[in-house]
Formats: C-alpha cells, sequence, structure tokens
C-alpha cells in the first residue's frame, strides 16, 4: 500500500483538486449544485416555463432510431437549461406522408428522466413549410411524470438528445449553445 505524505507532490494535486471542487460547489449555480445532490436528497423541479415560440425553420435534425419511422429535429432557439439542472426543448417530429407532432419537453441527464410538458396543435391543415407556433396553440400534457427514457417509446427522442450532445454523462453538456455544436457535430458524422 502506498502511504502519501501531504507533502508529495501527488497529495498536494489532490487536495488542490479537492478544494477547488469544493469551492466549486459553494458557489456554484443551482444547476452545478444539483449534480452533487446525494442519494438521500430529493431534487425538485422548478418552475416550468410556458411553451416557447418556435419556427421550423432552421431545425436540428437528429437521428431517433434506424428503423423509426419518423425524422426528429430540435428547434434551436427553445434550447433551454434550466437552474434546476432540466434541460427543455421543442422538438418536432414527421412522417413521410407530412403529419407533423410538436411537443416542448424537458430531460434530466442525471437520471435519464423526460417529461412532456406539452404537445402542439395546428389550427389548420395543411401547414406551410416552414411553419411557426402562432399556426396553432399549445395544450398542455398536463402533470405528466418523469419517466426513465429507456423504458418507453415516448422517451426515445430525448434519449437520442442525450447522447447526440445534450448530455456528458451525468450532466448537461455545458450551455445551450455548446450543447446545440456537439449536436450539430454528431449529426455531421452520419
Amino acid at each position: 500500500m502506498i502511504k502519501l505524505r501531504p507533502s508529495t507532490p501527488v497529495a498536494r494535486q489532490l487536495g488542490a483538486l479537492a478544494l477547488a471542487v469544493a469551492l466549486h460547489a459553494a458557489v456554484a449555480p443551482a444547476t452545478a449544485q444539483s449534480l452533487f445532490l446525494t442519494d438521500g436528497e430529493q431534487w425538485q423541479e422548478g418552475p416550468v416555463p410556458a411553451p416557447p415560440a418556435f419556427s421550423t425553420q432552421g431545425l436540428v435534425p437528429f437521428e431517433v432510431g434506424v428503423d423509426s419511422p419518423l425524422r426528429f429535429a430540435l428547434v434551436p432557439a427553445t434550447l433551454q437549461l434550466g437552474a434546476d439542472g432540466v434541460i427543455r426543448f421543442v422538438v418536432v417530429a414527421q412522417s413521410a406522408s407530412g403529419a407533423v407532432n410538436v411537443m416542448h419537453q424537458g430531460l434530466r441527464c442525471r437520471s435519464n428522466e423526460s417529461r412532456t410538458y406539452a404537445r402542439w396543435s395546428p389550427a389548420q391543415l395543411p401547414l406551410n413549410n416552414p411553419f411557426n407556433s402562432d399556426a396553432g396553440l399549445w395544450i398542455s400534457a398536463g402533470q405528466t411524470p418523469w419517466q426513465d427514457w429507456r423504458d418507453h417509446a415516448a422517451g426515445r427522442p430525448a434519449w437520442a438528445l442525450a447522447r447526440a450532445g445534450l448530455c456528458d454523462g451525468a450532466a448537461p453538456n455545458g450551455n445551450p449553445a455548446q450543447m446545440l455544436r456537439a449536436l450539430r457535430a454528431q449529426g455531421q458524422q452520419r
């Protein structure tokens, strides 16, 4: 067994690292602090903002799975990282026949969970391409529970987004601009 003395370079580096982590946790915003919750602490979601206005111009496509009959895309202007650590966004799913689903969703990297806050419904069909949120209205999904995105089909888009760049392991992948860069880079690799 190796014994480290505080005067050794390795021990000083480990001590400095521990101090830096402790100081960062003490002064960091709530998003970073929520990443360090222990198993005994309860996480609580902050106030959920109203579904944002959106346009389908400039969507960032992502792949949910090769067997998916739908094409998925993120509305980049809607990507937000809340103080509670929740990444919120609007996602558009479109079938080959042109049917469109638009959802306001949230995901938590730390717990591998997602939930849908609202669904957008068009006021009339067919929709112009591109279209925006003024062409319909948001309908609340109610108090939907957080669900493990690996356990249900509705969570597959959140799981795909998390893997494609919104999450870095159990933490958000930086700020929304960094997340979008990672998501776009992932899309270029396909």
